[in-house]
């Protein structure tokens, strides 16, 4: 099992924030997918906005959070718009 931290976009303060919601390593992360782990951190720090779900996606693709795609980010922005109050 790979540490989360080995992930592109994942540092210390995010690996530790995924573990408080039982995502403890990048296999776990990859597998449940960046909606589930959004919603998951969601839940636990209400705060957390949309980037978060961008660091999330970009980690599972293996690249920077701010080169993901437009139709990847529309189809997240989208899924955000549930927690918006």
């Amino acid at each position: 099992m790979r540490e989360l931290t080995s992930l592109k976009n994942i540092g210390k303060e995010m690996s530790q924030k995924l573990k408080s919601v039982d995502i403890n390593y990048a296999e776990d992360l990859i597998e449940i997918g960046s909606k589930e782990a959004f919603f998951r951190l969601k839940v636990r720090y209400p705060s957390i906005c949309l980037v978060f779900l961008y660091v999330l996606q970009g980690a599972i693709e293996n690249v920077d959070y701010n080169m993901l795609s437009e139709e990847t980010k529309a189809d997240l922005k989208e899924f955000n718009k549930q927690f918006k109050v």
